[in-house]
């Protein structure tokens, strides 16, 4: 079972990626400028609640303060093993970056009005988590539109082609 991203064997890994978390709604919402890797510090049991594929980053967004990033409002669900040692299921993350990116995302922040979203969470190679921030605008209703509309076109042009042989 070959998938379309680079010939992965395992569902939900891309080029080494294994994915945990995708939040396809903010390519959507979003006009995505930049992307952004970053490490993210959890406690145990987020790290195994991940591992079990399970976390939501519909309402979460990033935001810079006092020179660090936090991921805030992202859930990641209890671990049911985990009893009175668990943790907070949507509590503030703090995001781990090089100082010159944080002083970019800033700044880009507070000049030209972007947000910060998060685009994935997944476990790297080496078995690390991360998670892909885009600085981005927000669409309007227009543009959503259009972008509704190139993706129905493309569709429907892959399913022409494809009946033509």
């Amino acid at each position: 079972m070959s998938s379309k991203h680079g010939g992965a064997k395992q569902r939900g890994v891309v080029d080494g990626k294994k994915i945990v978390a995708d939040n396809r709604r903010a390519r959507y919402d979003y006009t995505i400028e930049d992307v952004f890797e970053a490490g993210v510090m959890l406690r145990g049991t987020e790290v195994k609640a991940l591992r079990e594929g399970k976390a939501n980053l519909g309402d979460a967004f990033a935001e810079v303060k006092d020179g660090e990033v936090f991921l805030v409002n992202a859930f990641i669900p209890e671990y049911l093993q985990a009893n009175r040692f668990n943790h907070t299921p949507r509590r503030p993350r703090k995001l781990l970056m090089h100082r010159r990116e944080i002083d970019k995302l800033a700044a880009s922040i507070a000049r030209k009005g972007m947000t910060l979203i998060p685009l994935k969470i997944y476990f790297n190679d080496t078995g690390r988590v991360k998670i892909e921030l885009g600085l981005a605008h927000g669409k309007r209703q227009a543009d959503k539109r259009q972008t509704e509309k190139d993706r129905s076109w493309q569709r429907d042009k892959a399913r022409l082609m494809r009946e033509r042989g």
